[in-house]
């Protein structure tokens, strides 16, 4: 890792903007799906509302995902992946890889790509 900034660190940055449990599991919806509806990720994650309202906001501040309402009684929003959220792609593969190859249950092997 180059010299960094301890204050103005891109590891803390990061972190901050995708680092914690749910929303690494949300943005894993994300490139397993594509565009998700809040309900949809709610069932899938089995993640309370509140949670899932908070990171989906955290996101979308941050600028990884955009929310696009299609109703409004009642307001219902579809969110999908900016290109700064999909510029995470090798971040959530790296991860991905990591887990199999070093937490129990994986295989050490990537899945075969179709």
């Amino acid at each position: 890792m180059k010299p960094i900034s301890r204050e103005n660190c891109p590891v803390m940055r990061a972190v901050e903007a995708i680092g914690d449990p749910w929303t690494l599991l949300i943005l894993r919806e994300f490139f397993l799906s594509g565009s998700r509806r809040f309900s949809d990720i709610e069932t899938q994650l089995d993640v309370s509302p509140n949670t899932l309202s908070a990171r989906m906001k955290k996101l979308e501040d941050t600028g990884i995902v955009s929310r696009e309402i299609y109703s409004q009684r009642p307001l219902r929003a579809e969110y999908q992946l900016t290109e700064k959220g999909r510029a995470l792609a090798p971040v959530m593969n790296a991860l991905y890889d990591w887990g199999q190859a070093h937490t129990s249950g994986g295989t050490g092997k990537r899945p075969a790509k179709k």
